[in-house]
């Protein structure tokens, strides 16, 4: 199908485009287009304005301030995955943005415009949420800093008010010896998580010192499973204990139910993507 018609604006700073949505308030922001895009074509949205942030230089940057990484709302899949200062001082976001979709959507596609969009089954919050991430956003009132997990409300839902623009995720740098991983199952013809799960492991003295686990696909919100890292802190980090652990991934959630996955199936699968995320996870404590 043909979209419906609509006007067209490519700002080429964050405060011109925070003027046109003031201005236009019913306006959509194209962040990469690889979910707004369909969407028109299907008219499921037809908005009568479209703000292109493409253009804006201050949403495009990957960069290392003290303890944290910052990352442009507006950098690809691929310039993540790609990315050296991430593959080795935040790999859980690389190794996650690799799992997107296929090789022309990491090229288009950005990490704002998905944190943004919210899709349930969407990979960046599982490790986002295992990373404890942060979401800066800024509108006319001024900026503001939220937890992901705060961020993210519902299917399709965020925090975000009307006018508000994100402007980039804000990760840790990890801490030597720890282990990540990112495991999932997709549904093959979208590429979308049945069930997603990104990890972070760290130890001492032969103990888990911290466990942090995102699961995404399995509910309407992308989740922590609290369980599983209550169960994992201060056990020995082998295959018996991840096992017991990952049985309560969905421990608390009402799993989905759609044509790709039951709601008994995905809560199975959770448990399994776990452990094999916990698995792969510990190869790399040191």
């Amino acid at each position: 199908m043909i979209p419906s018609s609509f006007d067209y604006s490519a700002p080429e700073t964050i405060s011109e485009a925070l003027k046109l949505l003031a201005a236009h308030p019913e306006s959509k922001l194209l962040a990469g287009g690889q979910s707004l895009i369909p969407l028109l074509k299907l008219r499921l949205a037809a908005p009568e304005h479209l703000i292109d942030l493409a253009r804006v230089p201050d949403l495009h940057f990957i960069a290392e301030t003290g303890d944290v990484i910052r990352i442009g709302a507006m950098t690809t899949h691929h310039q993540i995955e790609s990315s050296d200062l991430l593959r080795e001082k935040c790999p859980l976001l690389a190794a996650t943005a690799g799992n997107i979709g296929d090789v022309q959507v990491r090229n288009r596609g950005t990490i704002g415009g998905s944190v943004a969009h919210a899709d349930p089954a969407a990979d960046y919050p599982g490790a986002l949420l295992a990373l404890e991430a942060k979401v800066k956003v800024i509108g006319a009132k001024g900026g503001r800093e939220l937890s992901i997990e705060d961020f993210l409300v519902d299917a399709l839902t965020t925090a975000l008010e009307p006018g508000e623009i994100v402007t980039e995720i804000v990760v840790p740098v990890e801490t030597k010896g720890a282990g990540t991983a990112y495991r999932t199952l997709v549904q093959p013809a979208s590429g979308f998580a049945i069930v997603g799960v990104g990890v972070r492991l760290a130890a001492s003295g032969g103990k888990i010192s911290l466990a942090r686990i995102g699961i995404t696909g399995v509910a309407s919100k992308p989740y922590r499973a609290r369980a599983v890292e209550k169960a994992l802190e201060g056990q020995a980090p082998d295959a018996a204990v991840f096992a017991e652990a990952a049985l309560l991934a969905a421990e608390g959630v009402e799993a989905l139910t759609d044509m790709h996955a039951a709601a008994d199936y995905r809560s199975h699968l959770a448990a399994v993507e776990t452990r094999r995320a916990l698995e792969d996870a510990a190869t790399g404590l040191a």
